[in-house]
């Protein structure tokens, strides 16, 4: 089953451009992203024709390191508060994890 079946949310839903709707509607006066900067770059070059007011932190690439006299049950701890950190939309969670 998939998560939006098993959420009772209706297969049409993630069919609709969500991101061009929020860009291009004269309603929507703001939209915020946090994501890779390519897709930051269509969703500035969308916005421009209703000359909306964007934030955006893209293409964070942050790095977790963990050594090897690491206390790990602190470093697992510490990684998940880092990767989820407001529900991992901020520019420094966690992205890549090196292990020595």
């Amino acid at each position: 089953m998939s998560l939006s079946a098993h959420c009772n949310i209706p297969s049409w839903f993630f069919a609709f451009p969500v991101g061009y709707e929020f860009c291009t509607n004269p309603n929507v006066k703001k939209i915020s992203f946090t994501g890779s900067t390519n897709v930051g770059k269509l969703l500035l070059q969308q916005a421009s024709s209703t000359v909306k007011r964007v934030s955006m932190e893209l293409g964070g690439n942050a790095c977790f390191v963990v050594f090897q006299d690491a206390d790990i049950d602190q470093a697992v701890e510490a990684a998940m508060a880092s990767k989820f950190r407001n529900a991992g939309q901020t520019c420094v969670c966690a992205d890549r994890f090196l292990i020595y």
